[in-house]
């Protein structure tokens, strides 16, 4: 934890930071409703006010972002967790963003008729598709469901792949991309699919709840979040209240717990020459940090 440093400060609940190829990292402000730029040099400037709650980010194989938008949360002063919808809250969507101008268009609102709730993580497969998850938005006294989805980047597909998951966070794929794995928030568990196809996965049967399988678990109350994978295969899941990220491996084991200066580390992202600096978003205090891992990240599959 001594280790890390801030890049910069101020964010209203960061989330999906991204590593672009001119070195700069673009991030989501969930509470800020835009989509921000830090450049190499440290200055931060806004890159696209696309309102709602933007969440999970990508870079795709056209050399745009695409946001998973949670459709924005309700914020009283003191608290920089939401504590349900926005007033104006009318669902979730998936966006294009143009990294060059900001501008931003809808692609996803609907999925066989049912509205999305509140889209929360992306990643691109080698063809070219994205598989994303939905955490579901939690109300008073209800909520709407989780689930898995797959989707093409020109808007001309998306497909359900697992429903309901509970809280699905957290989705990232493994290096041959047989395995997609996903993080379900509120029971702090780490679920895996066998990927089949292209918005295709291996169910297993009950008592699987949607037919994924069980990686690993958490004890006592930790929650968690969006997750990163490594070059050599292992899941690195940042997990809330305890403050860290949580290193697992393919077959389950719990390798270690690395501590951040913050109870709600959010995402973590891979970057740089050897891809052995990662960059985390520290959701509590607002900031980005960076720091050396042990192991480098896995490339993800654009930009190329």
């Amino acid at each position: 934890m001594s280790d890390i440093r801030i890049l910069a400060s101020g964010f209203k609940f960061p989330e999906g930071p991204v590593v672009m190829p001119d070195g700069a990292v673009v991030l989501t402000e969930i509470a800020g409703n835009q989509v921000s730029r830090i450049a190499p040099d440290g200055t931060v400037s806004v890159l696209s006010r696309n309102g709602g709650g933007p969440n999970g980010l990508a870079l795709g194989p056209d050399g745009a972002l695409y946001c998973c938008n949670n459709g924005g949360g309700l914020y009283r002063p003191g608290h920089f967790m939401a504590e349900g919808p926005a007033p104006d809250y009318d669902g979730g969507c998936i966006q294009r963003i143009d990294p060059a101008t900001g501008a931003h268009a809808t692609l996803y609102t609907h999925v066989n008729g049912n509205r999305l709730s509140a889209p929360n993580d992306l990643v691109f497969d080698t063809q070219g598709g994205f598989w994303f998850t939905d955490l579901g938005k939690r109300y008073a006294r209800t909520r709407d469901h989780g689930g898995l989805y797959y989707a093409m980047p020109d808007g001309s597909k998306v497909i359900e792949v697992a429903h309901p998951i509970l809280s699905a966070n957290g989705v990232g794929l493994s290096p041959d991309g047989r395995t997609l794995y996903v993080a379900d928030t509120e029971p702090a568990r780490l679920w895996a699919f066998d990927v089949a196809g292209p918005g295709q996965v291996r169910k297993l049967p009950f008592p699987s709840p949607h037919g994924g399988r069980l990686v690993a678990g958490l004890p006592g109350y930790q929650r968690f979040d969006s997750l990163a994978v490594t070059a050599s295969g292992n899941i690195c899941v940042a997990t809330l209240v305890t403050g860290c990220i949580t290193v697992i491996s393919p077959g389950g084991e719990v390798l270690h717990q690395v501590a951040m200066p913050d109870t709600h580390p959010t995402n973590i992202c891979f970057g740089g020459k050897d891809m052995r600096t990662a960059y985390i978003s520290l959701s509590e205090t607002g900031r980005i940090g960076a720091l050396e891992w042990d192991e480098p990240g896995l490339k993800l599959n654009f930009p190329a």
